[in-house]
């Protein structure tokens, strides 16, 4: 496991249906809404010292914020 990624890291993390495999778009050391659609999107408070990281689902296109610790490289 990685502590840090740059945008464009092919990554993988678990879901409730199963592992996904995706892609950084974005380190977030800011408040920010990730995704979309009906539930208005993710609030997310990642910072300097404890970021997140916005990623997309190859299978799906959606996006998710994710702790470092939650992401593995491929």
């Amino acid at each position: 496991m990685a502590d840090d990624f740059n945008k464009g890291d092919k990554v993988e993390w678990n879901s409730p249906q199963g592992k996904v495999e995706g892609e950084v778009k974005e380190k977030i050391t800011s408040e920010k809404t990730v995704g979309g659609g009906k539930g208005g999107g993710q609030k997310v408070k990642g910072s300097k010292h404890d970021p997140r990281y916005r990623v997309e689902s190859d299978k799906t296109g959606a996006e998710a914020a994710h702790k470092p610790d939650a992401l593995e490289k491929k």
